[in-house]
């Protein structure tokens, strides 16, 4: 067998050239002799069809794979591994119609995000940050104005119950919050076991304190939270999204926030990315900013690139990888040609 050739997206490399995710995870390939891997050669803004010619296999992150990506065919490319569990930024359609299996994450996000989200709700409901800055202005007498909110008894909603809603629900369970639950995909005793309540979306901004939004990002939960959603929450209420930004009409939430017709925001997904710097929900008091990043530690990105590239070296083994994105592509000719060992 011929060496199984990986390359990986240079976004993933930090200023001084080490591995964002740390270099333990690449003894995953390390310790396969049928595998080899590099770092693309240069940044790429898009997947272009050179890195489909040179490699048996993409490690990417946020370099989009587009239609445009396989004007040349699906070339050497056996299978592309998405740094994470988003994949809005990949044109599953192409890469199915030419073949090319795609892998997403799940197992190296699931806490990490979860615990960015808890983060969010205990900073906005104590009021952090708020407080933060008033220490460093030297305004200590006004910390009364400033009161937060205790956790036991209220409610957290969210906005999808898969694999990170989950996992959100069984941290959240300690601190005496009720958690209800929205999503058409999962059912009610699901949900139940772990100590949540299934309701629909309505519900879900009616009745919670904390709104958290960890759903995917789809052509139908694009704004799925918008002007009329958001009206239906409390305004005392915090709306939190660290899924994708545009699960969320960026607007009206401004507009919410401006009106006071809710809280304030914690928020680690924008529109627009990077967020501009006249975005108004730059100078918000009640809003906490983050730059699609909360989750980043060395425990996330060890464990997503350890997942991916596993899925990589499944697929040079002829075996099928996990959390492919597109398990239709499995009957396509070109994969059953190199799908040798069957589950």
């Amino acid at each position: 067998m011929s060496q199984f050739l990986i390359g990986l997206s240079r976004d993933l490399l930090d200023a001084s050239g080490a591995p964002t995710f740390g270099r333990e995870a690449l003894h995953v390939a390390d310790n396969d002799p049928a595998v080899q891997w590099e770092f693309f050669p240069e940044p790429a803004k898009e997947i272009a069809p050179a890195h489909l010619a040179r490699y048996d296999a993409l490690y990417v992150n946020t370099p989009p794979v587009t239609r445009a990506s396989f004007a040349e065919g699906p070339g050497r490319t056996r299978i592309i591994a998405r740094h994470g569990v988003g994949y809005d930024s990949v044109d599953v359609a192409a890469c199915t119609e030419h073949g090319v299996p795609l892998t997403i994450q799940p197992d190296g996000v699931r806490r990490p995000v979860a615990v960015a989200a808890l983060t969010f709700i205990l900073a906005l409901s104590q009021k952090l940050l708020i407080k933060d800055r008033l220490t460093r202005a030297g305004r200590w007498g006004e910390k009364v104005d400033h009161m937060g909110i205790g956790l036991v008894g209220r409610t957290l909603g969210l906005v999808g119950a898969g694999n990170i809603g989950r996992e959100i629900m069984r941290l959240a369970r300690p601190f005496g919050l009720d958690i209800l639950a929205a999503d058409p995909n999962i059912d009610e005793a699901t949900v139940a076991a772990e100590g949540a309540r299934l309701v629909d979306l309505p519900t879900v901004m009616r009745e919670s304190d904390f709104v958290v939004v960890v759903c995917l990002l789809t052509p139908q939960t694009h704004h799925l939270l918008g002007a009329a959603q958001i009206a239906l929450m409390k305004p005392t209420s915090y709306l939190i999204n660290v899924a994708r930004g545009p699960i969320v009409d960026e607007l009206a939430l401004i507009e919410a926030l401006r009106a006071h017709r809710i809280a304030g925001a914690g928020l680690d997904v924008f529109d627009r990315e990077p967020i501009d710097p006249a975005n108004p929900l730059l100078t918000m008091e009640t809003v906490i900013v983050t730059p699609h990043a909360l989750c980043w530690t060395d425990e996330c990105f060890r464990g997503i690139a350890e997942s991916g590239l596993r899925s990589l070296i499944a697929a040079a083994h002829g075996r099928r990888p996990r959390n492919i994105v597109n398990p239709e592509v499995l009957a396509h000719p070109r994969v059953a040609a190199w799908l040798t060992q069957k589950d």
